[in-house]
């Protein structure tokens, strides 16, 4: 049996560098769409003033790009340095779509890239704006087939297991792609993107604003952020019901936990927005209730119900003794692929088969499994309730300070107030880590919220790691952590110097006498 500190530390690794590597992410996804919209503006006008808005804006958003990926290829390596019987249990599943990505959208958007900061006097202003636009289709394919892949964790469709190759074997490929949860979560995670690349414009152009310095640039990019950053948090918001429909469909044991939902309530189940959580007597000792929304996000009825924790464990018991069928059946067919009696015994209870391998992390041999032995292996399919209903409710509560941010914004674009109201753009520069909070935390309910699975319902996580040592696992956890913390200073540092700069560091000596009056003032 894998130790427990050897898939603790394997998680912990994987989650530092995932975390990590987000906090770049997202700026890529909406910063590069500000971009076709500032040069769309400029070829349409001929304003030189929105060329240097791109050209500018397109400089912090190359620093964030490069980070970026050189975070992210890593996460790639790691799936066969620490993941290994993963790989080999789904790889010819979960790599598809893997390849896809490097093969259509990673090469689009690098090459892409190159031409957008290299071919601005090489290029005419319409064909610039295609490689813009063809830059801005890359990065988002590329969020596609990588949530594709993910979305495939949290719902295994268009699979399944073949005891032959004792691999899980891809049976659709359609089924795989149009993957309703893949498809929600890709809409849900690039909108939240734009309201991060939106936010970033917001604040930085506030700042601006607030000293006075470089005014019709920021104005220009604060009315762009404005409009832009509310139809996108708009869209965060609305596709983030789909998204949670989608979650109540496949991952029912999730939305529990989302809900601190121990038993299931009548239909439309209400929906709790703050609660004292007690997991010890596994109740709400106090709640504040919504009534029949969480019905209708979860069901899209009014008479459906939601199953509560004490239901869903219920159910995994059942499927857990009927797993113990499964692996039994499959470790005669091992043995001998002929043996007609183990076929039909494992085509019996075949569904279960994940929920049967969650006793490996206690004993080698299912059948040895004590109902003390069974009920830690149903205890263990609930993830802790406490961070998955906070972490949610905080994340849904960044969203609608951002929503109420990005209204009044844009309404004080409408009104041509926008560089008037101080307190709104102190406002909008002390709300510039909002949506990487957000995206943080939504992204810690997707991933912890589906342990203890690597494939939800499929294979258990504490059987997918590879057998390293722990000792390794330390040294190269801190060696990520160091590197990676860096990478995030020089990010911070770069990012921080060329905001600082303003236009002035396009070197097109439009801004420079505001510039060095600016740089004389501090």
């Amino acid at each position: 049996m894998i130790s427990e500190q050897l898939v603790d530390l394997s998680r912990l690794q994987f989650a530092a560098t995932a975390l990590y590597h987000f906090l770049f992410v997202p700026l890529t996804l909406g910063m590069v769409w500000l971009l076709v919209i500032m040069e769309s503006v400029y070829v349409m006008t001929g304003n030189v003033i929105w060329k240097d808005m791109t050209r500018f804006w397109g400089k912090l958003f190359g620093i964030n790009f490069a980070l970026g990926v050189t975070t992210g290829i890593t996460l790639e390596f790691q799936f066969g340095t620490n993941w290994a019987y993963y790989s080999h249990y789904v790889g010819d599943i979960f790599g598809a779509p893997l390849a896809i990505e490097g093969l259509m959208a990673f090469f689009l958007e690098s090459t892409m890239i190159g031409l957008f900061f290299f071919g601005w006097d090489r290029l005419s202003k319409p064909k610039h704006l295609l490689v813009t636009i063809l830059m801005a289709l890359g990065t988002n394919l590329s969020a596609l087939w990588i949530l594709i892949a993910n979305g495939w964790m949290q719902n295994p469709v268009g699979a399944e297991f073949s005891f032959d190759t004792m691999r899980m074997e891809m049976t659709d490929f359609w089924a795989v792609l149009f993957n309703p949860d893949a498809q929600a979560k890709f809409v849900h995670t690039v909108s939240a993107g734009y309201v991060t690349g939106a936010m970033f414009v917001l604040s930085i152009s506030s700042w601006y604003l607030l000293r006075g310095r470089d005014v019709e640039f920021a104005k220009r990019s604060f009315r762009v952020a404005a409009a832009f950053g509310l139809a996108s948090v708009l869209s965060v918001i609305v596709l983030g019901d789909e998204s949670g429909y989608t979650v109540g469909e496949a991952q029912q044991t999730k939305m529990a936990a989302l809900e601190a939902m121990w038993h299931t309530e009548p239909a439309p189940a209400g929906l709790k927005l703050i609660a004292g959580i007690n997991e010890k007597a596994q109740k709400n000792d106090w709640e504040v209730e919504i009534p029949y929304v969480m019905g209708l996000i979860g069901t899209r009825s009014v008479s459906k119900t939601i199953p509560g924790i004490a239901e869903i464990k219920a159910k995994n018991r059942t499927r857990i003794e009927s797993g113990i069928h499964a692996v039994t059946a499959l470790e005669a067919l091992r043995a001998n692929r002929n043996d007609a009696a183990a076929r039909e015994q494992f085509e019996a209870h075949k569904a279960d088969l994940g929920f049967g391998l969650l006793l490996r992390k206690y004993v080698t041999d299912v059948r040895q499994a004590t109902p003390e032995i069974i009920q830690r292996a149903v205890d263990d399919t609930i993830p802790r309730v406490t961070p998955m209903f906070w972490s949610f409710r905080i994340m849904v509560g960044l969203g609608f300070l951002m929503l109420a941010l990005f209204a009044m914004a844009f309404w004080c674009t409408v009104k041509l107030e926008c560089g008037k109201r101080r307190w709104l753009l102190k406002w909008a520069l002390w709300m510039l880590p909002a949506p990487w909070i957000a995206c943080e935390l939504g992204w810690f309910v997707a991933e912890y919220g589906r342990q203890p699975w690597t494939i939800y319902g499929v294979l258990p996580t504490h059987l997918s790691v590879s057998t390293l040592s722990v000792e390794s696992l330390y040294g190269s956890l801190a060696g990520f952590v160091g590197f990676y913390t860096l990478l995030l200073v020089v990010e911070m540092v770069l990012m921080v110097k060329f905001a600082r700069m303003g236009p002035g560091s396009l070197g097109t000596g439009r801004y420079a006498n505001e510039a060095a009056h600016v740089a004389h003032a501090a």
